[in-house]
């Protein structure tokens, strides 16, 4: 089986076992999820949720998190880890929204990439899923997966690794195949006692039966 045709199965597999595949991260506005991602960093969704929570009632506009100081904000993050600088990102890129973008969120990795504290992770994560653009969320679970699934070997660099799955996923299926990837991740193929037993993937991954 080649890497492409492993591809094809495991993402029609993964269609079936999670039907939904949907963001994890709770928002309303295209910004909230810019933010969200942001406060992810080294902190669970399930937290990122309950703070954001707090936070967007808190800070209902952009505006409102332009015109609040970064120690407000850092005060209702701070269970979040990194409160202080993830703070600062989310005020500097507030002012820059709005200064810079109408308030809005800008379609393109180039342009995201110039906002305070967004990397190729969220870039790509509001590309697929504010703007329906083929996108490839390389976070850990992604990595670990296309490492385990054969895709990728021995690559610990989320830009080669996405650069790997761009030329095998379907452009059109890749945002969602990774939200997959993180949902199949946290259940089945977890970074320790991965459970290849009771594995939807077992027949076709090729680190079945090697994982210790």
């Amino acid at each position: 089986m080649t890497k492409k045709e492993r591809m094809q199965a495991v993402t029609e597999r993964l269609k079936q076992v999670y039907p939904e595949a949907v963001c994890a991260l709770h928002y309303t506005h295209d910004y909230e999820l810019l933010f969200a991602t942001r406060l992810s960093a080294q902190c669970t969704d399930a937290r990122v949720n309950i703070v954001t929570e707090k936070l967007f009632s808190d800070f209902p506009t952009l505006e409102s998190f332009a015109e609040a100081s970064e120690e407000e904000i850092a005060e209702d993050i701070r269970s979040c880890g990194l409160f202080r600088t993830k703070a600062r990102d989310l005020h500097a890129c507030a002012v820059m929204l709005l200064a810079e973008y109408g308030g809005r969120v800008p379609d393109t990795m180039e342009e995201l990439l110039r906002l305070p504290g967004v990397g190729r992770k969220t870039a790509n994560l509001i590309l697929g899923d504010i703007f329906g653009k083929p996108a490839i969320v390389c976070d850990t679970h992604c990595i670990r997966l296309s490492n385990r699934l054969g895709f990728v070997r021995d690559e610990k660099d989320p830009v080669k690794v996405e650069k790997a799955l761009r030329g095998l996923v379907t452009p059109a299926e890749s945002s969602d195949f990774c939200h997959r990837l993180v949902l199949f991740g946290r259940e089945h193929c977890t970074a320790r006692a991965p459970r290849c037993t009771d594995c939807p993937l077992a027949d076709i991954c090729p680190s079945f039966g090697k994982m210790r």
